[in-house]
């Protein structure tokens, strides 16, 4: 560990780099004519004062006055030269923002101070993210800077290039011949040398190249569109077609005009016009030979709310209908000439990044963790190039490379030299269009990015009542390629979710606005009797977004009620109406046994493991629950529990356990309970006993409950025909079964009961199946196929008893196929009653099959015998 002295003298070299930084910004403010510049200056100054007096020896706050000073001298350079008038709309707004930002940044920082360094907020975690989030404000502020002054720069390299093509065509006309060469003009920058997973689409644009017909390429920054261009250019039927007429513009190089892009176009082309005023002064040039003309990064000038826009699209769009040019276009937007023809470019293949990455990444070797990062990132190009390229650049192996990205995520994908995925996202939040879209834009791409899928279309005038021409808006974000749509959700790519999520849910409105919504929503009651029920429907598409909200918000305040009362109603929801697991279930076990939501998180819990056929877990979880219901004192709630905890036993086989379970819950509500709680605990131990073939007990405990059962209380009745019915079953009683299955399969159709019609359907096939009448136990499997919706438990049953049915009609491969696929599912979901039948069934059907093999051995040999008694 260090020494005291060097702590100090660690305290002393930042404080005196700081001192100097602090000097610097104090002669920039001097030399600084336009007042929102000047105090940001002061600004910054404050904030390094800051530091520099209370946390000059924390090296991430350290790290924080780097950044901090980096954004000033961008802002100095981006400055330099102009005058207050000819600075940018867009350098103002940023620099107004920048002076908020340091602002905020400073009074947190004092805060800080005034704290105890024990204090929630700022232990190292939470003062690592708030850094984070405060760095990533800066970069995006930086990058607007640094975008700025490239164009300034670019405006003096255009004008030096110019007059230096000037004087060299001066000086070489004596020498031009009277026809000008057709190689005359630009040549295109050489094609990338390694590129995998696009052969598809590159044999596509070099084919409708050869047609001469227009083309775009749309999609996300960085998702590879200029490395595709430039392969197309570069290929050997394009270089054949078109030889020296290959050009290449970058449309983001010069300023969006049109008389910037005529005047690259003829420098482009070799035309030698110096300022065209429109495409008739290039019209015999452009009109002598064949050639490929592709404008990349296109959205920096067709974009509807930028400069020209209209000019400017028109100009692209005459140059598309040339009849013996091809003109290529490669953009994030989609306002492209309607004669291209349009292709979306895709992330790529899972193979395709893994080449990718590898190819620039040689400190380690191929590993599930480089793959599952892979994955994570969507597999879009950039972002894996970034990756390997930072990664090779740092020397780190495979273990630490999981490590910067499990701590950074997105983060971790900048190079040495300034390339980074914030770059290239900025660009287009930097765009006309993006910003004409008002100030909310920023904030609903936020919540865009929280959801895991996203905002479903359909839902966007209900999440966002507030916002007028919320459909235009996301309109423009698919346009702008940073959202798209996929299932009817408006989406967007894994890299562009991470650097676009709020850092710290709570501070956006948006999304908090969002979360109280669906608060709401999941507060209506999901009652199986009510007309309504089929309306809880929606958490089948939106179940995954939702459980993300409840998860994150429940860490943020894991003491809210509020919260947790939700998540034990998406709990319902989800046993109602998507049975699956939930990513809920750790938080809600680590819940104090105090918190009030506890137990009715935990009975939901334990129901969803129950339809999932973990048992097991589903034992587990009452067990809890009694203990705590015990513990409360309230008998009512002892015998509710200790009935579901009966139902489970009875899932398990523990038939005895489970009906002293169900005795005793049935001789406590018969104390402090009502009707429908006696008739719940008879249908229960009617159940076990049933399943411990005390058949006649059985059938006298579900006719009581069945006169127990009030007329509205079709579920409740509809279950118990259906244990009727399988009691007569196994009595022998064909007439009676089949009677109280329809019953019930009547009641279950009328209500629209997917789940309860699935299981009927299942129960009577399992009657005709062992009534040996398999073309009818075979219709009823069929019925009950389109009932499972996704449920895999269901699938599973399904296929178990469509591999029963197989083995008897002798189609044991087919019988095998349909047991091993119920034996995954089962494995997977830990249905451990369920896997040690399938696995019966798996050794019945081996049997068959060795029968089979020594039968037909038997009558090979027989065979053979007859064909040669004398051997």
């Amino acid at each position: 560990m260090a020494s005291t002295s060097q702590k100090k003298r660690g305290r002393d070299d930042g404080r005196s780099t700081l001192d100097a930084d602090i000097q610097v910004l104090h002669h920039a403010m001097d030399a600084c004519h336009l007042q929102p510049a000047r105090e940001a200056y002061d600004s910054a100054g404050a904030l390094l004062a800051t530091i520099r007096d209370s946390t000059a020896d924390e090296e991430d706050y350290m790290d924080l006055g780097r950044s901090c000073v980096d954004v000033c001298r961008a802002l100095e350079r981006g400055l330099e030269g102009s005058q207050p008038d000819e600075v940018s709309p867009s350098i103002l707004e940023a620099i107004k923002h920048l002076t908020v930002t340091l602002a905020a940044i400073r009074k947190e920082t004092v805060n800080r101070g005034k704290r105890n360094t024990r204090s929630r907020l700022f232990n190292r975690k939470d003062r690592e993210d708030a850094i984070a989030g405060w760095k990533q404000d800066l970069a995006r502020i930086l990058q607007i800077f640094h975008t700025e002054l490239s164009v300034n720069n670019h405006k003096i390299l255009v004008d030096l290039r110019r007059q230096a093509l000037e004087r060299q065509e001066s000086a070489n006309s004596q020498h031009q011949s009277a026809q000008p060469s057709v190689t005359a003009g630009e040549t295109p920058p050489s094609a990338p040398r390694a590129f995998f997973g696009r052969e598809e689409m590159i044999e596509k644009v070099v084919g409708l190249a050869e047609k001469l017909e227009p083309i775009a390429l749309i999609g996300a920054g960085g998702i590879g569109k200029t490395s595709i261009a430039l392969t197309v250019l570069d290929h050997s039927r394009i270089k054949e077609r078109f030889g020296g007429n290959r050009r290449f513009i970058r449309c983001d190089k010069f300023p969006p005009s049109q008389s910037n892009l005529l005047r690259r176009v003829s420098q482009v082309i070799g035309a030698g016009v110096e300022n065209p005023k429109n495409l008739d002064s290039l019209r015999s040039f452009l009109s002598r030979e064949e050639t490929l003309i592709v404008l990349d990064n296109a959205e920096s000038i067709l974009d509807p709310q930028g400069a020209d826009g209209k000019e400017i699209y028109h100009v692209v769009e005459e140059l598309s209908q040339f009849a013996n040019i091809c003109l290529a276009i490669t953009s994030r937007i989609t306002t492209v000439p309607p004669h291209c023809e349009t292709l979306e470019v895709p992330t790529l293949s899972m193979e395709a990044a893994r080449k990718t990455f590898y190819r620039i990444y040689k400190y380690g070797g191929r590993s599930d963790g480089i793959n599952d990062i892979l994955s994570r990132l969507d597999y879009h190009p950039l972002s894996v190039t970034l990756l390997a390229t930072v990664a090779q650049q740092n020397k780190w192996d495979n273990s630490r490379l999981a490590e910067e990205w499990e701590r950074r995520q997105t983060g971790v994908l900048q190079t040495v030299h300034n390339d980074s995925l914030a770059a290239t996202i900025e660009l287009s939040l930097a765009s006309p269009m993006f910003r004409e879209l008002g100030p909310e834009a920023r904030g609903l791409l936020g919540v865009v990015a929280f959801f895991p899928q996203g905002v479903d279309e359909k839902n966007l005038g209900w999440l966002f009542p507030s916002i007028p021409g919320i459909n235009t808006i996301f309109d423009t974000f698919c346009i702008l390629s940073l959202a798209y749509r996929s299932g009817g959700f408006v989406t967007m790519l894994a890299p562009l979710r991470d650097y676009l999520r709020p850092t710290d849910p709570t501070q956006s409105p948006l999304l908090c606005s969002t979360k109280d919504l669906y608060l709401t929503r999941l507060a209506n009651d999901v009652d199986i009797r009510s007309p309504t029920f089929g309306e809880a429907r929606w958490i089948i598409s939106e179940d995954v977004s939702v459980e993300h909200l409840l998860d994150i918000f429940a860490i943020i305040d894991s003491n809210s009620e509020v919260i947790w009362d939700a998540c034990a109603k998406f709990m319902k929801h989800l046993y109602w109406h998507k049975k699956r697991q939930t990513i809920l279930g750790s938080n809600t076990e680590r819940l104090p046994d105090s918190h009030p939501s506890k137990p009715a998180c935990l009975f939901w819990l334990s129901r969803l493991f129950c339809v999932m056929g973990n048992h097991a877990e589903q034992k587990s979880l009452l067990l809890r629950l009694l203990a705590l219901r015990r513990k409360e004192g309230n008998g009512l709630e002892v015998a509710r529990t200790l009935r579901e905890l009966s139902d489970a036993n009875r899932l398990l086989g523990l038939f005895e356990e489970g009906i002293r379970e169900a005795k005793e819950a049935l001789e406590i509500v018969e104390r402090v309970g009502g009707i429908w709680d006696r008739a719940k605990c008879l249908k229960s131990l009617a159940d076990l006993l049933l399943e411990n073939n005390q058949l006649d007990a059985a059938e006298d405990a579900i006719i009581g409950a069945m006169n127990l059962w009030e007329k509205d209380q079709e579920f409740n009745i509809c279950q118990s025909h259906r244990t009727l019915g399988e009691i007569y079953r196994r009595k022998g009683e064909r007439e009676k079964a089949v009677h109280h299955f329809e019953v019930a399969l009547g009641i279950a159709s009328r209500f629209e009961w997917h789940y309860q019609i699935f299981s009927i359907h299942n129960a009577m096939a399992w009657l005709f199946y062992f009534e040996d009448e398999l073309d009818d136990a075979q219709a009823h499997i069929t019925q009950a196929k389109p009932h499972m919706a996704d449920d895999k438990y269901c699938l599973g049953n399904v296929m178990e008893m469509q591999g029963w049915i197989w083995l008897k009609q002798g189609s044991l491969e087919d019988a095998m196929s349909e047991a091993m696929g119920a034996e995954e599912i089962y494995e997977k979901l830990g249905a451990a009653v369920d896997l040690g039948n399938v696995r019966d069934l798996i050794q019945a059907i081996k049997g068959a099959m060795e029968r089979r093999a020594t039968a037909v051995a038997s009558e090979s040999i027989d065979h053979l015998a007859s064909e040669h008694p004398d051997e």
